[in-house]
């Protein structure tokens, strides 16, 4: 499952649809939305995503939350490391022949750390 899926899924049931009820409503099919949900399809069009949004109705910020799931919610991650570094490379391999075996504890905690240096990084840029 992916965070944008999880997090549609959780909004539906909130609303008390059932995935056939959200599918007519937004126009895909119950399969797409069902393959949306579960992670079986990548993030959505930007289209797509405005309906979702609006079938939802929510305020701004919840909005833009879905937007930044969509974009972070691809089920099918291909890492280049071509022009990078030996340690870069070794570190993207560990991830990948790993990450089935973290537990939800180790994910966050991983997940806090690097979202931790990615915002130093970008306060650190608006600075200059």
């Amino acid at each position: 499952m992916t965070p944008f899926g999880e997090k549609m899924r959780l909004l539906r049931r909130q609303k008390g649809v059932n995935q056939k009820q959200m599918a007519e409503a937004i126009g895909v099919s119950p399969a797409y939305l069902s393959a949306l949900e579960h992670g079986r399809r990548g993030a959505p069009s930007w289209p797509l995503l405005q309906k979702i949004v609006g079938y939802f109705n929510v305020i701004w910020d919840e909005a833009e939350e879905l937007q930044q799931l969509a974009q972070a919610s691809h089920p099918r991650v291909v890492v280049d490391t071509t022009r990078l570094s030996a340690p870069a490379t070794h570190l993207a391999n560990l991830v990948a022949g790993e990450i089935g075996k973290l537990s939800a504890e180790e994910i966050a905690e991983l997940t806090g750390r690097i979202g931790k240096m990615a915002e130093k990084r970008r306060t650190k840029g608006k600075r200059r």
